[in-house]
């Protein structure tokens, strides 16, 4: 029991070292490719109340990290955010709670479009008092997505049969919520920020707003 403990002990400081490493690439990398990077950005993700994992309403809410710039051609934003589990920790006065990190990205779209929002189907949906969702009548894509949306029309457009192929075949597709905001697309993550995942998710949020048809956003 000592010894596995002592193992704990030791991988969490391991962790501890790693994602603090990862913090300091942060502000390297967004050095060198002309990015801003703010530590600790006080009030900036207020305005992302009621996306993914964020509460959904708030006030001055901190974003950490907080990114911007552009990446193939667009202008995004990515930041933590951090909030105390209020499960986690002790009864005890005094002790502190743990943090839960959240790690959102959004990417600029090239129009303006109705609530959407595209994940996987979860098996607790039901108990957890999600209503009904969009089927598209694809049962392959029906069966593993969950589309929740404002306008149908709109949710098929965006989801036509190319970008349908494209998440069906791509394997971040069930690892990376997508949500149309406005003419903004984000994806999400419970987990810090590194600059690993911060590359792999702009990548894929531009994946995806490639194949979308112009004609969607036009139709909007």
């Amino acid at each position: 029991m000592f010894t596995l403990v002592i193992r704990a002990f030791v991988r969490s400081g391991q962790e501890d070292k790693r994602v603090r490493r990862g913090w300091e690439e942060l502000a390297r990398v967004a050095a060198e490719r002309g990015w801003t990077h703010e530590r600790r950005a006080a009030g900036r993700a207020t305005e992302y109340c009621g996306v993914g994992p964020m509460p959904g309403s708030g006030d001055n809410l901190t974003a950490w990290h907080y990114i911007t710039g552009e990446h193939r051609g667009r202008s995004f934003t990515c930041f933590e955010y951090r909030y105390a589990n209020p499960l986690s920790g002790s009864s005890q006065v005094g002790e502190s709670k743990k943090l839960t990190f959240e790690s959102v990205f959004l990417v600029s779209a090239p129009g303006s479009g109705p609530f959407l929002q595209l994940g996987r189907v979860g098996t607790f949906d039901t108990v957890m008092g999600r209503g009904p969702r969009t089927l598209l009548g694809v049962p392959e894509f029906d069966e593993k997505f969950r589309v929740d949306t404002e306008d149908e029309a709109f949710a098929r457009a965006f989801l036509d049969d190319g970008v349908r192929a494209f998440l069906l075949g791509d394997e971040r597709a069930l690892k990376n919520p997508l949500r149309v905001r406005h003419d903004e697309l984000f994806t999400w993550y419970t987990g810090t920020l590194s600059p690993q995942a911060l590359e792999e998710r702009l990548d894929y949020l531009c994946d995806v707003l490639d194949r979308i048809p112009a004609r969607t956003w036009a139709a909007a």
